[in-house]
């Protein structure tokens, strides 16, 4: 009985210490607050099935986030397959009528910036979600990712040029502090 306990305590405290870094992470690569709410239960899920099997090789928060990658990786292919075929597009885009001018120019940044990052490849979108807004390391990065940290230098170095040239800026100021709220 008191193994029991001990586990949901555990599986609580995993759940309460990682589930807005998840969260945000899926937000970032979907761009939509209701599919990441859904695409964070699969996480947990998928958390809790492989709890007992977990090797402690890496950090929980590096293996969590490992698995949510993996989640929002398989997410965007089936997500991918069904646009080929016409389902759901563009559906849920906020609309943008009513707000005061200033809140709206920020707001039209913030969805041009998440549309652009809509647009890159996955492995960019990640590396550009993890090291530039989440703040990761690279070391950290790379193990999220299951890659080298010369891997991530350099999808992080393309990212953020793909990144500029959608955007056709010079410097992408504050988007590190913009989405990291």
């Amino acid at each position: 009985m008191q193994d029991t306990i001990d586990y949901e305590a555990r599986i609580k405290a995993i759940y309460r210490e990682h589930y807005r870094d998840v969260y945000q992470y899926l937000y970032y690569f979907t761009g939509k607050r209701e599919h990441a709410e859904d695409l964070t239960q699969e996480v947990f899920i998928r958390v809790l099935d492989a709890l007992a099997r977990y090797e402690e090789r890496s950090s929980v928060k590096t293996w969590i986030l490992h698995i949510a990658k993996h989640v929002a990786i398989d997410d965007y292919r089936k997500r991918r397959v069904q646009s080929l075929f016409g389902m759901e597009l563009l559906k849920g885009l906020p609309s943008l009528l009513g707000r005061p001018e200033a809140e709206l120019a920020s707001k039209e940044e913030q969805l041009e910036i998440e549309q652009a990052m809509q647009r890159m490849k996955p492995h960019h979108r990640n590396v550009l979600i993890l090291r530039g807004i989440k703040a990761y390391s690279i070391r950290e990065t790379a193990e999220i990712l299951g890659t080298s940290e010369a891997k991530v230098r350099v999808d992080f170095h393309r990212a953020t040029k793909e990144l500029k040239k959608v955007l056709h800026v010079d410097w992408i100021g504050g988007l590190a502090n913009e989405y990291s709220k």
